[in-house]
């Protein structure tokens, strides 16, 4: 690749740009916010143990669905913050594998962990705090659950698809 920053940026660009579309078409189905919430974008959230670039375009992504969405500032700021977190822990998995490519069945399989666990632990609170849902822990089952479709299914669905094509999708060099 002549112009790696190029590249990134694109790829990032384009993740973001992607999350927030799938994010407004679960929103227009009423599937994007509120105590249930199965975003389709949150499958996205696996894209970090293929490339870094989906860091940023995640956060990014997150940041404007929410905002247009209507969330309210600590939603805003706080389900963004969840997205990045999760997608540095599924990095993180993806860095692991480098090291240890003996279990790369076992971290692909738990490369949606972080992101259902930071948005399960974070969003609940968000919910209770910001909109006034109760009772929280009814709202961590929930969010939990939504967390597990979007990205243990859907997310997984999409890794094991685009795993294959990693180097053209995604190249390094």
């Amino acid at each position: 690749m002549k112009n790696k920053k190029v590249l990134y940026l694109t790829q990032a660009a384009m993740i973001a740009a992607l999350y927030v579309v799938l994010t407004l078409l679960a929103n227009a189905l009423g599937l994007a916010s509120g105590s249930i919430q199965v975003r389709f974008s949150e499958a996205l959230t696996v894209l970090p143990f293929l490339t870094p670039a989906a860091i940023p375009g995640l956060f990014i992504g997150c940041l404007l669905a929410n905002f247009v969405t209507g969330a309210l500032l600590p939603d805003i700021i706080f389900g963004s913050l969840a997205t990045l977190i999760g997608a540095l822990g599924t990095w993180a998995l993806g860095r692991l594998l480098v090291k240890r490519p003996e279990k790369k069945m076992l971290l692909t399989w738990l490369s949606p962990l972080p992101p259902i666990i930071a948005n399960g632990l974070i969003i609940p609170p968000v919910l209770k705090y910001a909109y006034g849902v109760i009772p929280m822990w009814l709202s961590a089952v929930t969010v939990t659950a939504g967390e597990i479709i979007s990205c243990g299914v859907f997310g997984l669905i999409l890794l094991f698809s685009l795993k294959r094509y990693k180097n053209q999708l995604f190249p390094v060099d």
